[in-house]
């Protein structure tokens, strides 16, 4: 059995390594395959923070993904054109920069994240999983008529964002840029996890009544790491698009939604890279089915299901000793 610090650097040296093996024998699709697995950890880690370490279901987590995605489409799709964007405050013009479209993903996933918790939060258990849900089939509905980027057909970008001189367009380098953000996430995450107020979090989600006897206000607690999962989750967004250079409506469905929460059942809810392994294995279920029958969703789902009933920390839970 491994401490939890070593399971997670065995998982993010293993994504590495598996990248450069694709790298060394000119498989571009194995580094794809890994950029993606790092992109969907991401997200899935953004959902671990307020699912396993603050007891909140949220069934909505899909809109901050497809906000990310369609900020960052957007800018860039202006920026090719050579428009400006219209927003009923300010103007300004597009940008094929990464750095740029991250930081728009970003602020646009923590406004709708803000509003959305704000609202959300007050209530709990399924009233809270139905409200998530709601707003998040609204942003889907919404994009699949907003025909100005494309509506249901969705919006492509043809080529990658720039950051500074690298060459996006290789899979290699775009991966290691993939791979640095979830570095990044991952010690944002940690700190937070490990503050006094992930303590409090995890205290709220183990008894709330408590907490408030403390003189600490849950609702506080649990509207700021909403927050923070949808600003994190806009990130993710944001490089899958860079990943596809494609978006749709599909990023914001409640599919999606439920992939995340895949994620980080099948990989231990509560750990800090506990979804990483979940996309991991996910994915790689998805590419080993997808072979053998079109179905491949159903045989995925009773996969999760005895998952659920014999490993319930997930498979994590097999690695990591508590």
């Amino acid at each position: 059995m491994l401490t939890e610090k070593k399971f997670n650097l065995i998982i993010v040296l293993g994504i590495f390594a598996f990248s450069l093996i694709g790298y060394v024998i000119n498989e571009p699709y194995f580094i794809t395959l890994a950029t993606k697995i790092v992109i969907l950890g991401i997200a899935g880690c953004a959902l671990n923070l307020i699912l396993g370490f603050g007891g909140m279901v949220s069934f909505g987590h899909a809109m901050f993904f497809g906000v990310g995605s369609y900020v960052a489409a957007i800018s860039a799709f202006h920026s090719m054109n050579g428009e400006s964007i219209n927003l009923i405050f300010f103007v300004f013009n597009g940008s094929n920069q990464m750095l740029f479209n991250w930081f728009l993903a970003v602020i646009f996933s923590m406004f709708f994240a803000l509003v959305v918790g704000s609202i959300s939060i007050r209530t709990s258990g399924v009233y809270f999983i139905m409200i998530t849900l709601a707003f998040a089939q609204m942003t889907y509905y919404f994009s699949v008529g907003w025909t100005k980027y494309g509506g249901e057909d969705g919006l492509s970008t043809y080529v990658r964002n720039d950051l500074f001189s690298i060459n996006t367009m290789l899979p290699l380098n775009f991966f290691i840029i993939c791979f640095a953000c979830l570095c990044v996430v991952g010690f944002i995450l940690n700190w937070v996890i490990n503050s006094n107020f992930g303590n409090f979090l995890k205290g709220c989600k183990e008894n709330e009544e408590k907490m408030i006897s403390l003189g600490l206000n849950p609702y506080t607690l649990k509207l700021t790491a909403f927050v923070i999962s949808g600003a994190i989750t806009g990130l993710a967004g944001a490089l899958y698009v860079d990943l596809n250079r494609f978006v749709s409506p599909t990023s914001l469905s409640w599919q999606t939604s439920g992939e995340l929460i895949v994620l980080v059942i099948l990989g231990g809810s509560a750990r800090l890279f506990g979804p990483l392994l979940g996309a991991i294995v996910f994915i790689l279920l998805e590419q080993f089915l997808g072979e053998v029958t079109e179905n491949w969703q159903f045989f995925l789902g009773l996969i999760l299901v005895l998952i659920v009933l014999y490993f319930p920390k997930g498979v994590s839970g097999l690695f990591i000793k508590d």
